[in-house]
């Protein structure tokens, strides 16, 4: 074999099949890059999701039982713990909502209230307790740029404090909400059969039939449904851009404590 065969270089053929090769091999590798970034968005924001979903019912929850409560029953009464004022239209009510079931979004607002004697580890929608006696009067609602609120009220001593609590941050982009919470709507559970036994839901009412029918004292239990932000919306195989979320709460003091 001469010198000159031995140390030629690679033929333009040979050149254009590394170089093909090459090639898909680097395609194969975007491809598993591009879905390994999908299955990590679609991750993320699943997890997103449900930790949005688990605070705001828990959140919910929690604050909603606790309507109407007040310590030392044998000394206080609800009609002096919960005199009227703004939407509470008879004393001793502790519970109050707007809107119509299924009305276009952002959908109803609910109110409760209920007393601390200080220190018992009440807590508000804030998450926050009273280290002296207070009322909370607790307002969840969502606005019209994807945010779930609450509008915290605290009576000390007839000193109110408000301010505005933002439970889920949304985002709007093209006039469109892409994050955070759509909707709210409220049923609650009322008992209008007076001869029923106490704490039995014969009907479920929108705030405004609870209104008409001056039910708010008989409200037993609310249906919370929330409709959150579909995260994986846009991507292949899903159609739906909303995800709906409900929830029935006991009020403790009309059913006691429940699990």
């Amino acid at each position: 074999m001469s010198k000159r065969s031995a140390h030629r270089g690679f033929t333009l053929i040979e050149l254009l099949v590394a170089l093909l090769i090459g090639l898909f091999l680097i395609a194969g590798l975007l491809t598993l890059v591009q879905a390994m970034r999908r299955t990590f968005t679609m991750q993320t924001g699943l997890s997103q999701l449900q930790d949005n979903e688990r605070m705001t019912t828990t959140l919910m929850t929690d604050v909603i039982q606790s309507t109407g409560y007040f310590p030392n029953p044998l000394v206080n009464s609800a009609t002096t713990e919960f005199p009227v004022t703004g939407s509470f239209t008879t004393a001793g009510q502790a519970l109050v909502g707007s809107g119509a079931y299924a009305a276009v979004p952002p959908g109803d607002s609910i109110t409760v209230r209920y007393a601390t004697a200080g220190g018992d580890n009440v807590i508000n929608c804030a998450g926050g307790t009273s280290a002296v006696a207070a009322t909370f009067t607790n307002t969840f609602s969502v606005d019209a740029f994807g945010n779930l609120n609450c509008a915290l009220s605290v009576n000390v001593s007839g000193t109110i404090t408000n301010s505005t609590i933002q439970l889920i941050s949304g985002q709007v982009v093209n006039g469109l909400v892409v994050s955070g919470v759509t909707d709210l709507q409220v049923y609650y559970g009322v008992q209008t059969n007076a001869a029923a036994p106490v704490g039995s839901v014969d009907t479920y009412l929108d705030a405004n039939g609870v209104t008409a029918g001056n039910y708010w004292g008989n409200v037993i239990s609310v249906k919370l449904t929330l409709t959150y932000v579909n995260p994986l919306s846009g991507l292949p195989g899903q159609v739906a851009t909303t995800v709906p979320f409900t929830r029935v709460v006991d009020v403790m003091q009309k059913t006691g404590v429940t699990t």
